[in-house]
């Protein structure tokens, strides 16, 4: 008796419709190859080879943005992707880049140093777990908080760059301390961050349009580290000039506004 009510409560536990379909392959595929890639950046940290882990980190990043787009393209959404995609982005966005930052440069602060990787590593896992509980009300249009993704990009560019200058970690212990706090305090605030998502990639363009694109790949290739980090600290800086921006015009309109009565 006890073991068949064991049984059908294990049952229950499973996904029936998972249970029938199994797994999408594709989209899954994507976000096994990303998690791969933080787990690799640590791998690479941890025998100081700083560039191929800065590089793993940006390879992550490409790898999670495919995978949704993927299974959107596809129609293969699924509850078990989207939990996959989070602890993958937990691993290649939040631990990879903590770690890799520490070794690099905040081991030798003792406390102050584990505390910084500490405080970014928590704040990636409360930047996926609101943004998770927040899906269904949230405006498609902005990110509430910095993407875990561009934090890590934050960590990975400033390792990679410097490194490309062959500047020790320990000799900018504290820029690299603050750029922790700095990513990692920004994914909890309520800054908001444009998102991209209402970008339709079916619709057409200008031709000027394609020119800039080509412009931004020559651009890159030609000085990957310098042009990748200064592109993700304009995003990371983006959200205070449009709260400015914000502020500015709200303040312009109450002066704009008749006062009451007339």
């Amino acid at each position: 008796m006890a073991q068949n009510y064991e049984k059908r409560t294990h049952r229950s536990l499973i996904d029936p419709a998972m249970s029938r379909r199994g797994i999408y392959l594709l989209p899954n595929l994507f976000t096994t190859g990303a998690l791969f890639a933080g787990f690799y950046s640590i791998v690479q940290a941890m025998s100081g080879r700083w560039e191929h882990a800065a590089v793993a980190i940006f390879i992550a990043m490409v790898l999670d943005g495919l995978d949704g787009r993927v299974a959107r393209m596809t129609r293969t959404q699924s509850a078990f992707g989207a939990e996959y995609d989070s602890l993958s982005d937990m691993v290649s966005f939040g631990v990879a880049p903590a770690l890799v930052m520490y070794v690099w440069a905040l081991k030798g602060m003792g406390k102050l140093g584990w505390i910084a990787a500490f405080i970014y590593c928590a704040g990636a896992a409360l930047r996926l777990a609101r943004f998770n509980t927040q899906l269904e009300v949230a405006d498609k249009r902005y990110f509430q908080g910095l993407p875990s993704p561009a934090a890590a990009a934050l960590i990975a560019g400033f390792i990679w760059v410097l490194n490309d200058y062959d500047i020790t970690g320990v000799s900018v212990h504290w820029a690299a301390w603050v750029l922790t706090l700095f990513a990692g305090l920004n994914m909890v605030s309520n800054m908001r961050y444009y998102s991209g998502k209402d970008i339709n990639l079916r619709k057409s363009v200008p031709f000027v349009v394609i020119v800039g694109i080509v412009l931004a790949f020559v651009l890159i290739s030609y000085r990957p580290p310098e042009v990748l980090f200064g592109l993700f600290v304009l995003y990371a800086l983006s959200a205070y000039v449009l709260a400015v921006v914000g502020w500015f015009r709200k303040d312009s309109k109450k002066v704009a506004a008749p006062p009451a009565g007339q």
